[in-house]
């Protein structure tokens, strides 16, 4: 059991993103209280309370306005976040934050400026940073075992029903900003920025196809080059059904990887060669987006505690976010 005290959050937003942050919760309730749940929906709140034994408030002024709690966890839709980490700064909360930042880069840019000048700690949910394939991958990336890069790729072949779309909302500008680039791809084009840089060239081309009935684009392609020189292309989709793994693909002058799901496969021109499973089923990939397993939230979970804590930079910051949402946006463009 930790020494430290147990840090006091709160919980804002209790949709289909709650679920495995609410296991994380529980899994590390040696080093965090929640003190706090709150949705607008009164059903919701009533039902996250009866399955989670979570104390319940009527109102995020009630969260904001409390001084024990020092952190708040913002799982509303993207359109809010801007404004909800407004709210959280003035009130000297630290926050974690479900990806994407928000609906533009404009709004994007101000929310974490926002969260800097107030001197706040602020983490976005991209967990698969946290995965020990891409942790892997970023080490011997950063060994140098590959070389010099000459290509970076990524695929993201999704499957959404078209009921998934039906929700009110969901794929829109309004409320969500775009559609697979910025609601799927995000994770794995994080990874890909982590690993190998932001691109300083973007082609792409986005549409929404006759699969899908819906406002945003459903199918992006796009051919990217690197300040080193180094191309690639990326595509993007919720029309591939059943839905498959994401992958990215690293060729460099030492050696070639591949990072599908959960498992990488690294083979070097002088070896030894490296492959490794991260153990988790699932990806949400597929028609259930939630079908995968909540280990590494709560790992992200815990470096944010860990970084309140110990008054240091979470592992992905707003700031880090921001890279993959310039990449987005220039897809988008």
């Amino acid at each position: 059991m930790s020494s430290r005290p147990r840090l006091r959050v709160a919980v804002i937003g209790l949709g289909m993103a709650s679920g495995p942050h609410a296991r994380s919760l529980a899994d590390l309730r040696d080093t965090v209280e929640v003190a706090a749940v709150f949705s607008p929906s009164l059903q919701r709140r009533e039902a996250f309370a009866a399955t989670w034994g979570f104390p319940v408030r009527d109102s995020m002024e009630a969260i904001f306005a409390d001084s024990s709690i020092s952190a708040v966890l913002l799982l509303t839709p993207p359109n809010t976040h801007l404004e909800l980490v407004q709210m959280a700064a003035a009130a000297r909360k630290h926050i974690l934050l479900e990806k994407p930042l928000d609906i533009s880069l404009e709004r994007s840019e101000l929310l974490v400026k926002t969260a800097e000048e107030a001197d706040v700690k602020l983490a976005v949910v991209l967990q698969n940073r946290f995965r020990p394939t891409c942790e892997k991958l970023s080490a011997l990336i950063a060994e140098g075992r590959f070389g010099a890069i000459v290509s970076a790729s990524a695929r993201i072949n999704n499957w959404r029903p078209q009921s998934y779309y039906d929700q009110p909302g969901r794929g829109t500008r309004a409320r969500d900003g775009g559609g697979v680039l910025l609601t799927q791809a995000i994770h794995t084009l994080d990874l890909l920025v982590a690993f190998a840089g932001l691109p300083v060239e973007v082609k792409a081309f986005c549409t929404t196809s006759p699969v899908h009935r819906m406002e945003t684009e459903d199918l992006a392609v796009a051919a990217i080059r690197f300040a080193g020189g180094a191309i690639g292309t990326i595509t993007a989709t919720t029309c591939a059904s059943p839905g498959f793994p994401d992958a990215i693909d690293i060729i460099g002058t030492k050696g070639t990887a591949r990072l599908e799901g959960g498992h990488l496969e690294a083979r070097f021109h002088d070896g030894p060669d490296v492959s490794l499973a991260d153990g988790t089923a699932g990806s949400g990939s597929g028609a259930d987006p939630m079908a995968f397993s909540h280990v590494h939230h709560r790992a992200l979970l815990a470096d944010f505690l860990d970084a309140v804590a110990t008054d240091r930079a979470p592992r992905v910051s707003g700031r880090e976010a921001l890279m993959v949402h310039t990449l987005i946006a220039a897809i988008l463009q």
